[in-house]
């Protein structure tokens, strides 16, 4: 059975990226040499609520490449994938080519 995780309000479902252990000669590169702490968004919530009762769109969208903080989130494991889930605004920026 697949399932499929529809984050609520101003959350945002992300896959974190993971720099490549080695180089494509075979040299493997040490845990500090890690790139920026970044992921893609896979999915995002509705948003929030002002007082009024109108809607607040989160700031990114599906498919996006973003920055994320080095702590906070929340972990959840769909099947063999792990993802993380952070509120719209402890994202740092998306980043573009």
């Amino acid at each position: 059975m697949a399932k499929r995780l529809i984050p609520l309000l101003n959350r945002v479902l992300v896959e974190k990226i993971v720099a490549p252990a080695k180089t494509t000669s075979g040299i493997l590169l040490p845990e500090t040499s890690a790139k920026l702490n970044s992921g893609k968004v896979v999915a995002v919530g509705p948003g929030l609520r002002n007082k009024l009762g109108e809607n607040i769109p989160t700031s990114v969208k599906e498919g996006e490449t973003v920055l994320l903080p080095e702590y906070g989130g929340t972990t959840v494991k769909l099947g063999e994938k792990e993802y993380h889930l952070y509120r719209d605004e402890d994202i740092l920026g998306t980043l573009h080519d």
